[in-house]
């Protein structure tokens, strides 16, 4: 991160101001509708060891960055398929998804290389071959709670909460089996909808608290 961020060059002087605009839109000045979700985030990251906040981490990029979502949605679904992914295969993926566009394959090499740099995706063999990297257990509730909201918040649909914790682009985490209800008690940003006899889907709420809230 420091060859990636060091001002020395005009290259690197670019990175660094990319970096530190994502940084921004992350932790400080993202839209409104993440302003809640990142307080929470806060709030659970005293509480992690070290080694877990990645997922902290994780899920305010995918709500802040719907594109990193898509990155990591194709990656988990290519690993729960073949146990490995190539940046080829993930490629072509995002064009079918957006458009055959340079900005689209420049963006996610700098989201694979990240997932490599966090250490939830391992460089595997031949070059531009990526493993699963390091799992991470979430075993506290309020977390898995946390990450299934700011999924939603990324922008995916409501879902069951069998679905939602086994979303592709949640492939670095482990959860324990938790119902909707489970969930739901965890924040008072998500709510229930009644889906059939038996079936309780996972949604924001409509009216979601502020950060003060």
């Amino acid at each position: 991160m420091a060859d990636t961020v060091s001002p020395r060059t005009s290259t690197r002087r670019n990175s660094r101001a990319k970096t530190i605009i994502i940084l921004l839109k992350v932790w400080l000045d993202g839209p409104k509708e993440i302003a809640a979700l990142r307080q929470a985030g806060l709030g659970l990251l005293a509480g992690l060891p070290a080694e877990d906040r990645v997922a902290v981490y994780w899920g305010m990029v995918q709500a802040a960055y719907p594109f990193w979502r898509v990155v990591a949605t194709q990656v988990g679904r290519l690993l729960r398929l073949q146990e490995m992914a190539s940046a080829k295969q993930i490629q072509q993926r995002m064009r079918e998804a957006l458009g055959d566009r340079q900005i689209v394959y420049n963006a996610t090499q700098r989201v694979l290389r990240s997932c490599v740099d966090w250490g939830i995706l391992a460089d595997a063999g031949p070059r531009g071959v990526y493993g699963p990297g390091r799992q991470v257990e979430v075993l506290d509730s309020s977390l898995a709670a946390w990450l299934i909201e700011a999924l939603l918040t990324g922008g995916v649909g409501r879902a069951s909460a069998s679905q939602l914790l086994r979303h592709p682009s949640l492939y670095p985490f482990r959860f324990p089996a938790l119902d909707a209800r489970e969930l739901v008690v965890q924040t008072p940003r998500l709510d229930l909808l009644r889906h059939g006899l038996d079936d309780d889907l996972v949604m924001l709420r409509k009216d979601v608290p502020d950060a003060e809230g």
